[in-house]
């Protein structure tokens, strides 16, 4: 029965850390980046999607500030990462986003163009605003979304004062983040 019990263990534990399945956080102290002078933690992944908060904001049910990176890696070229940032953008309408912004950085000869969606998700009970920067990393595609929740049914005076106070700044920082942290290095 022991031998059993532990084999059956063993089986849920290899189980766990299959390639391609959810992984949890690690309880690591160091945060994995830095973005807008708050350490980031990693607090899931699963496949090409990795998730990040700042210190105290574990509870995924229940954050204020996450950035999430989403690698493309089949994405090795601009016209795949504007047909990826125009699908994003479909798909956040479709999902009842309200668009606030969007912008292209024309490529130049030394770099590839970059594309940003603005976005807030108004739900009973919270809204969300997201800022996605799409943007070519080790010649693979990536998006880099930060978002800001603020929880309550009745908060549209606080999330226009949020914007008002915060959505030149995210942005400008969002898109003058280098380097961005790489998807592969995620993995």
């Amino acid at each position: 029965m022991f031998s059993l019990r532990t084999l059956v263990s063993l089986a849920v534990v290899c189980s766990a850390v299959y390639p391609g399945e959810a992984r949890a956080a690690s309880a690591t102290s160091t945060p994995e980046f830095v973005f807008r002078d708050v350490g980031y933690f990693h607090r899931w992944s699963k496949n090409d999607q990795h998730e990040f908060t700042p210190e105290k904001q574990e509870d995924l049910e229940k954050w204020s500030d996450m950035i999430t990176i989403n690698a493309y890696p089949k994405v090795e070229d601009g016209d795949g990462l504007a047909a990826t940032a125009n699908a994003v953008l479909e798909n956040y309408k479709s999902h009842q986003g309200e668009i606030l912004k969007t912008r292209s950085v024309p490529r130049t000869a030394e770099r590839p163009a970059e594309h940003l969606i603005v976005v807030r998700f108004t739900r009973p009970d919270f809204t969300e605003i997201a800022f996605a920067r799409f943007k070519l990393v080790d010649g693979k595609g990536c998006s880099v979304v930060y978002s800001h929740r603020l929880y309550g049914k009745k908060i549209k005076d606080q999330v226009s004062t949020w914007l008002d106070e915060n959505e030149d700044e995210v942005e400008k920082a969002l898109m003058e983040w280098s380097p961005l942290p790489s998807p592969s290095s995620l993995r």
